[in-house]
Parts: structure tokens; C-alpha cells; sequence
């Protein structure tokens, strides 16, 4: 037997519960859902808001469903911050899966990692925080202090500062460009190396 719970808001509201010993609070100008057996469901519409022991987000719409609420998918102007992976995103949609802890991020995609210094865009993101690690696909662009990573594809591995491109990848410093078929660039010291078909462009400062 299921029991349908069906909740509108006019005004701003807020509701906390515990699910797998983790509290979680979501707010929202409108809120429908229903609770089974096995799966619920809750969606919020009009500044919609979750937080939870590691996120917290905000969009247009949130929609919670599976067992004990597992999965999360947020709409419409979708921004929030990852309280542990200590980064702010945007996009223009985010699904996150709070057994595996994967969230998947897409449509101009922004990470901004203040504590590497470091601000990423693409189409695309997959983040894991059990190995913080983030693959990016699709118009990578990455910047950190004058150095500028572009490719179409990357694997951002936070805790080791490591940013490792391939598909065209490009580093541009300044008036010095840098090519190959593969490049790892690291995050903490900004070097550089390069592996397949390098290319490269170094401008002399001292020249004339």
C-alpha cells in the first residue's frame, strides 16, 4: 500500500528529513511528491533549494526520487557549492547519486576551485568525491593565473593538482602556445608536459 502525499506552497517553505543517516533540507515555492514502498518522489518548483551533508544546490526545479530519495536532478539555472570538494558550480543541469556519489553536470558547465585558483568550464563534467576526481568533455576551457588549458577532453584529479587533456589539446601562457597529442598540466606549479606530435611557440622576453 502506497501513500500519496501531495503538498502546495504558495509562500516559502522548508522541510528536513534523515535518509541513510544523513540530513537533508530542501526548500521551494511549490512542492509535490508521494512516498512508497520502494521509491518516492518529491519535486520542487520556483527557487528551489537542497542541502545536503556535501551539497548544496539551487535551480529553477529539483526533482528527489528512488529509495530513501537516492537520486537528485536540478533544472533551470542550477548553481551550489560542493562543501568538501571546496568548489562552486554552474550549469544548466546536475543529477547527483548520493550512494555512488557521482554527479553528472551539462550545458556551460562552471567549476570555480578557489582553492586551487582554478576555474574550469565545459559542456560537460562528471564528478566523483569518493577520489575527487573530475572528467570534463567537450569546449574544455581551464584557467589558472596566465596560463590558459584548452581540449576536448580531461581528467581533473584534484588532490594530486594534476589536469591531464588530450583531443587538441592547447596550453597558451602569455604570447606561448604549446601543443601536443596528449598534455598533463599541473595544477600547483603550472609545468607542462607534453607527449605525441608536440608543438610549440616560446616568445624570447630579452628578444630586441
Amino acid at each position: 500500500m502506497k501513500i500519496k502525499l501531495v503538498f502546495f506552497f504558495t509562500v516559502f517553505s522548508s522541510l528536513s528529513f534523515f535518509a541513510f543517516a544523513e540530513k537533508i533540507t530542501f526548500s521551494a515555492d511549490k512542492m509535490s511528491g508521494n512516498a512508497g514502498e520502494n521509491s518516492d518522489y518529491t519535486k520542487l518548483e520556483g527557487n528551489s533549494e537542497i542541502n545536503t551533508a556535501q551539497m548544496a544546490i539551487r535551480a529553477d526545479t529539483i526533482e528527489l526520487s528512488g529509495k530513501d530519495f537516492q537520486y537528485i536532478s536540478a533544472s533551470g539555472a542550477v548553481s551550489g557549492n560542493h562543501i568538501e570538494g571546496g568548489f562552486d558550480f554552474y550549469c544548466e543541469k546536475l543529477t547527483y547519486d548520493r550512494v555512488s556519489k557521482i554527479a553528472l553536470l551539462e550545458g556551460n558547465v562552471k567549476m570555480e576551485d578557489a582553492e586551487n585558483e582554478v576555474v574550469a568550464e565545459s559542456q560537460f563534467i562528471e564528478y566523483n568525491e569518493k577520489n575527487d576526481i573530475a572528467v570534463l568533455q567537450i569546449g574544455i576551457n581551464l584557467k589558472k593565473n596566465d596560463s590558459v588549458c584548452t581540449a576536448a577532453f580531461a581528467i581533473y584529479r584534484k588532490k594530486s593538482k594534476l589536469l591531464e587533456m588530450s583531443g587538441n589539446p592547447q596550453v597558451i601562457r602569455g604570447d606561448d602556445t604549446f601543443r601536443a597529442q596528449e598534455i598533463i598540466f599541473n595544477i600547483d606549479t603550472e609545468e607542462i608536459t607534453m607527449d605525441g606530435k608536440v608543438k610549440g611557440k616560446v616568445t624570447d622576453k630579452n628578444e630586441g
